[in-house]
């Protein structure tokens, strides 16, 4: 039987102790050593799973003989880190988003060609039970003909929060705002359930916080596909609402909210079809509570599809194959971003 692969974590901060307990939750996976600038943040992860702790990002990568590395840095020094640990022979497990530049992007995918180790991207909610079953349908064709899909991310972030570290909010370490930093995995999801966005008509501002990036943005999207869609995101909608992807077409209709199903109708199960006016019975309507969720409160996350991605890893190592999310696909979500951002700033419709 074949070893544990041996993980570390560059970064200590509000991710990386949920990374860390993800690992532990693997039979095939554990957690052996840790990196963190504040030494005695790392010590203090590091002593709940007996791994080492170490100041130095580099040192941690000379000493230790890792097969893993989670990346959970700012989102400014992901492609930094992944590289440097890529070169030193280890498969990396990027947090979101991958970069927030268009050359980190194209370096990181480099540097992974060159050293031939695999790289995932975090976006956890693509292993979600209720994201899982609608791509399935969406692949089946079940939903017919895809006409609109929007992604609503009505959160809320404090002042507080912003100030909490010198990078939140930044151009340079955070890359955006609530798109880049929240928004992300919603976007995420919409484009893995529409499909690629072709083009992009946004607006975006800065309403609430006194920080650098949007805290407000929304936009229309034109799909390859030619469905339409929207993207509506904030961090000044308190005390944090409902996120929801809705996915619609001519054969049935699927709404996402807080990770769970909220609805689904699909034209083939219908004993009898709608009227010219629509409201055909069925489906099953859910209403979700914000407590508890990343709506309000960043480090709620819960810590299962992160483990059913690092299992994902695992998996894809053992066999030699490709992780679900790789770097090729998780580029998508950080284009359709920057993509908001230059119609934003320039007034223009964006191709992507």
């Amino acid at each position: 039987m074949n070893p544990a692969l041996r993980f570390g974590i560059i970064g200590c901060g509000v991710i990386g102790p949920t990374h860390a307990e993800a690992i532990a939750s693997i039979s095939d996976a554990e957690l052996v050593a840790v990196s963190d600038r504040d030494l005695p943040r790392a010590e203090k992860l590091a002593s709940r799973y007996g791994a080492t702790a170490h100041a130095d990002m580099d040192e941690m990568l000379a000493r230790e003989r890792l097969d893993v590395v989670c990346i959970c840095t700012p989102s400014g020094y992901h492609g930094q880190h992944a590289c440097a640990a890529m070169r030193a022979g280890a498969h990396v497990i990027v947090e979101k988003p991958m970069e927030i530049t268009k050359e980190a992007l194209d370096e990181m995918l480099e540097v992974q060609r060159e050293t031939g180790v695999k790289m995932a991207v975090i976006s956890q909610h693509r292993f979600d039970p209720a994201s899982e079953r609608v791509h399935a349908l969406v692949e089946e064709g079940a939903f017919g003909r895809l006409v609109l899909g929007n992604a609503h991310i009505p959160w809320w972030r404090s002042q507080a929060y912003y100030d909490s570290g010198a990078w939140r909010g930044t151009r340079g370490l955070d890359g955006g705002g609530i798109l880049m930093n929240q928004a992300i995995h919603s976007i995420d999801l919409l484009a893995w359930l529409m499909g690629p966005v072709h083009s992009i008509k946004a607006y975006t501002d800065t309403l609430v916080h006194r920080m650098e990036t949007e805290d407000v943005a929304v936009c229309a999207l034109r799909f390859k596909n030619g469905a339409l869609g929207t993207i509506a995101a904030t961090t000044g909608a308190y005390p944090g609402v409902t996120t929801r992807v809705e996915i619609f077409g001519d054969g049935g209709s699927a709404i996402i909210e807080n990770d769970q199903l909220g609805y689904l109708h699909l034209r083939r199960e219908d004993e009898v079809e709608a009227g010219a006016y629509g409201g055909a019975p069925g489906g099953k309507q859910s209403t979700s509570d914000t407590e508890g969720s990343t709506a309000a409160d960043p480090s709620a996350v819960n810590t299962t599809s992160h483990g059913l991605q690092i299992a994902d890893m695992v998996r894809a190592i053992r066999e030699d194959g490709t992780p679900i999310l790789d770097g090729e696909h998780a580029r998508h979500a950080v284009e359709i971003i920057l993509g908001v951002y230059e119609s934003a700033q320039t007034g223009k419709e964006v191709l992507l």
